[in-house]
């Protein structure tokens, strides 16, 4: 699998920015990779990739995963692509008082924060992210982790190398 920097279009072009995005085969090698990890403990998980823009590219829902998980995993992963950053950094700072009170108000009521949505970084590249629902929030976060890292990329702007 190669991955590209960021880069510009030649002179004499459009000066446009030319930058990775998911793609439909990383996309369903990180629903796979969900999947393995939610049948090794036994769940039944909901998981959805998005693009760059937060646009749906692949999704999942387990048989016997809860009906409501889908819509909660695609709300984790739009968060996570929006912001670039994992669903679980507002735990805390978006509670009342925190500095991130009113967090969860945006995104067009969207936004999700708590853990289970992980950004999908190719180098330094920010290519979409990945969205998982239907057990405890932190077991949802740590399938999502161990499918983004299972494919060689990285779900924290902090590791993206």
């Amino acid at each position: 699998m190669t991955h590209t920097a960021a880069r510009r279009a030649p002179r004499g072009e459009l000066d446009l920015v030319l930058t990775p995005d998911m793609s439909l085969e990383v996309a369903e090698l990180l629903l796979a990779g969900v999947k393995a990890e939610a049948v090794a403990r036994g769940l039944s998980l909901a998981a959805v990739v998005v693009d760059r823009g937060g646009n749906t590219v692949a999704s999942m829902r387990m048989d016997g995963a809860q009906l409501g998980a889908g819509s909660l995993a695609l709300d984790k992963a739009v968060t996570a692509a929006s912001f670039g950053f994992p669903t679980a950094a507002w735990a805390t700072s978006s509670a009342p008082g925190g500095s991130d009170w009113g967090l969860a108000h945006t995104l067009g009521g969207r936004a999700i924060v708590f853990p289970g949505g992980v950004p999908v970084f190719a180098q330094t590249n920010l290519i979409g992210a990945l969205g998982v629902s239907g057990a405890a929030s932190e077991v949802d976060d740590a399938c999502a982790v161990i499918a983004v890292q299972a494919q060689g990329f990285d779900s924290v702007p902090e590791q993206a190398s």
